[in-house]
């Protein structure tokens, strides 16, 4: 398969699980906020926020959506070969591009020949945390929650070290602005090892805040075609 992306065993354009959760449920919010009447007026926003962003980066020329990735990539090494060149045998957890977030799907084969293990996310449970299971370039995937391509049941279950996710907008706080279903918070909030959580996203999806409410998790890394702009790890 190699680094083609053309090559790409599914070339239909899905991406990671809660990318149309905004449209399913449009109205979200955490209904544990301290203010229902607040967290609803948030919840309109990051609604608004989420179209015009989405729309923004819809016109980018293909040479230049092209050009971010390959920068995502170059920073993206540096993050793992820093922060995972202790770790024995490391496992990052990717996403499946769609609606036009970055492609990045060439790194996964490189760092798979690399000797480092990749996995998806799946949404296995609604309403439940994630599910993170292996991918390799040669992984037949299979339809998953909401049609989005995803390792087949048999795919073995893996905990990241280190998870990226998709930014429809992000803050200087490192707070992100997803698309609405909470899954990436509850993932986090459940977890009893806490992976390495990167927001891989555009320079022009930065935001004054993105109105934190109880339920959100500040990223630890933000990375865009910049290079890393929020940095929370130690």
């Amino acid at each position: 398969m190699g680094n083609d992306p053309d090559n790409f065993s599914c070339r239909s354009g899905f991406s990671s699980p809660a990318c149309l959760a905004s449209e399913i449920a449009p109205d979200y919010f955490d209904p544990l906020a301290v203010d229902p009447g607040q967290a609803r007026d948030v919840a309109r926003w990051r609604k608004s926020e989420r179209a015009r962003l989405r729309e923004a980066r819809k016109v980018l020329a293909t040479a230049e959506r092209k050009e971010i990735a390959n920068a995502l990539m170059a920073g993206l090494r540096r993050v793992v070969d820093d922060r995972l060149q202790r770790t024995e045998q490391p496992v990052v957890s990717f996403y499946w591009p769609i609606q036009d977030e970055p492609d990045l799907r060439p790194l996964m084969n490189e760092l798979c020949e690399t000797g480092v293990d990749i996995a998806l996310p799946l949404v296995e449970t609604r309403a439940a945390p994630l599910v993170f299971r292996r991918w390799t370039p040669q992984t037949r995937m299979v339809r998953g929650h909401w049609n989005i391509p995803v390792p087949p049941s048999d795919a073995p279950i893996v905990m990241p070290d280190l998870v990226l996710a998709p930014l429809v907008g992000w803050d200087s706080d490192g707070y992100r602005l997803g698309y609405g279903g909470g899954y990436f918070d509850r993932t986090l909030a459940a977890v009893t090892r806490k992976p390495i959580a990167v927001g891989i996203g555009f320079q022009s999806s930065k935001l004054a805040t993105i109105y934190p409410q109880p339920h959100d998790i500040a990223l630890d890394l933000i990375l865009t075609e910049q290079g890393v702009q929020v940095t929370r790890a130690s």
